[in-house]
């Protein structure tokens, strides 16, 4: 079977409200303590698999979760155990998980990369979870005299180490997960109860949180996009492939948001984060026409959130990369830690605003409604994607001979000053990198509908230099803007003086390996 189910954080400033909620009359409040089980070195965690025997009031059952269809579906298998000998081998130290259950089951084809007989010999008991769940049903009745029906389940408690039970982990998450009825139901209540209590999106799961804790991390690393979960059918139609692409991009979102408003201010989360929502602007504006289902507020929403965590990646960056790296060479230490702490909006506050988790929200139904009921069903994706990409090809082009005039320009003239300030959309510079990096995100999305076979290489080779000539600009936007903030540091600490000099010396540097790098790509064919 495939459970459907929405999980969020609780912030304590609405945890009260939100309890009174929780604790009424019709819910129920039950024990539940979990043994979780998997190899020495995690091999079920790494394939996404969390194996448990759990205490469920008086019955023991025991619990498989494998990735489903979509974010956030599962499958998962429940088997309920005999009590007595649970209790037997529980009195032994000897109790474990029977894996021969699964052997004629849906989730079989989950445990396929494993033998099933060696794979139990090596299962250990790494952690339990104590929890207290309050569970109350939310209902709602249809036209057609069918119910809609949510469990909601508030879990308080901890995850303890199997081997040391001095070592554990908070646990306080609410889940609803969709038990008949409407997926839209599910959707609606969760943005209902979201916008009350400020709940945010966490696709943490109990065992990783496990997983994390006998490990000694506070939380999971960063996840950079992954194309190889890009799974597209070469006849998708336009509908279906948008979500495909919306559902990659929120592969590489939602666990690094997750980590954010879990606590963590680990630059590469924010800077992934970043980068995830940055490819999916790209595909919600360049395939717009490809839905009608795409909501035209989601990017200015997108567009806020990741310029505010860009305001804060610069000055972290700085303070933790940055500053090392010149330190290194003999520059005298500049601190940045109270420019941090002045900035009003962190990536936690970012993240736990209303707008963003409703839009993620809205997103993750987006990708799991059905593509097939849309007008646009019968048209194939791949007869739009070569428009979309020779348009934004030309675009690339007229702009990257803009900027070649504008050079010629500031160099015939003897009386243009070198700007050190940081250049605005409006620059030719600034306009081609966001450019290059929409046709770059457009094409990675597009590779495996429009490469053929014998063009590989080529295709390859095109994305090849793409890429550099969008690193290449990228880096002297950043060198710019890292020029701009140890020139205005400089006012108030005349350390940061060399950390301005150095930059400014790297600027004048820049421009001829920019030039080189985009004369290879205006000089490649296409792949389409």
């Amino acid at each position: 079977m495939q459970e459907i189910e929405l999980k969020f954080l609780v912030p304590e400033s609405r945890l009260k409200g939100l309890m009174r909620q929780t604790h009424v009359k019709s819910s129920q409040v039950t024990q539940l303590a979990a043994h979780y089980y998997d190899t020495p070195d995690q091999q079920l965690a790494q394939a996404g698999i969390g194996l448990r025997i759990r205490k469920e009031g008086d019955t023991w059952v025991q619990t498989i979760k494998a990735g489903g269809d979509g974010i956030a579906a599962r499958l998962e298998h429940n088997a309920v155990l005999d009590n007595e000998q649970v209790q037997t081998m529980l009195d032994n130290n000897e109790l474990m998980p029977d894996l021969t259950i699964y052997e004629d089951t849906p989730i079989a084809a989950a445990l396929t990369d494993f033998k099933l007989k060696k794979l139990a010999k090596t299962l250990t008991r790494l952690y339990i979870t104590d929890v207290e769940r309050t569970t109350r049903l939310l209902t709602e009745s249809n036209e057609d005299e069918t119910d809609n029906c949510i469990e909601m389940a508030y879990d308080q408690g901890e995850i303890i180490h199997g081997t040391d039970d001095s070592l554990r982990k908070a646990i306080q998450e609410i889940e609803f997960e969709l038990v008949s009825g409407d997926l839209d139901f599910l959707f609606t209540t969760a943005k209902t109860w979201c916008k009350r209590y400020k709940l945010c999106l966490s696709t943490v799961t109990k065992a990783e949180n496990g997983s994390l804790l006998i490990n000694g991390q506070n939380h999971s690393p960063a996840v950079n996009a992954n194309l190889s979960q890009l799974q597209i059918d070469k006849d998708s139609s336009a509908p279906a492939f948008i979500r495909v692409v919306v559902h990659n991009c929120l592969l590489q979102i939602l666990p690094n948001s997750s980590a954010i408003v879990a606590g963590s201010i680990d630059d590469d989360h924010i800077l992934q984060l970043r980068i995830g929502i940055d490819r999916l602007r790209t595909a919600l504006k360049a395939f717009a026409e490809f839905s009608d289902e795409i909501n035209p507020e989601w990017l200015p929403i997108l567009k806020q959130t990741a310029s505010l965590l860009s305001d804060y990646y610069q000055l972290a960056y700085i303070n933790t990369q940055i500053e090392p790296e010149l330190q290194a060479c003999g520059a005298p230490a500049v601190d940045w830690t109270t420019d941090i702490e002045d900035i009003k909006i962190t990536p936690i506050n970012t993240l736990q605003a209303n707008d963003f988790q409703i839009t993620l929200l809205e997103l993750i139904a987006f990708t799991m409604s059905d593509p097939s009921i849309e007008p646009q069903t019968d048209q194939l994706a791949r007869d739009k994607l070569t428009k979309v990409l020779s348009k934004q090809y030309k675009k690339c082009l007229k702009t990257n001979k803009k900027a070649d005039e504008v050079s010629v320009t500031e160099l015939m003239s003897d009386d243009v000053e070198v700007s050190t300030n940081t250049p605005d959309n409006d620059q030719p510079e600034i306009e081609l990198l966001n450019q290059l990096r929409d046709l770059r995100h457009i094409s990675e999305f597009s590779t495996s509908l429009l490469s053929k076979k014998k063009a590989k290489k080529q295709t390859k080779r095109w994305l090849k230099r793409l890429i550099k000539a969008q690193k290449a600009l990228e880096q002297l936007n950043d060198d710019n803007q890292y020029q701009q903030f140890y020139e205005l540091k400089s006012k108030t600490d005349a350390n940061a003086l060399y950390g301005a000099g150095w930059f400014t010396a790297i600027l004048t540097d820049d421009q001829s390996h920019i030039d080189a790098r985009l004369a290879k790509f205006a000089d490649s064919s296409t792949f389409w």
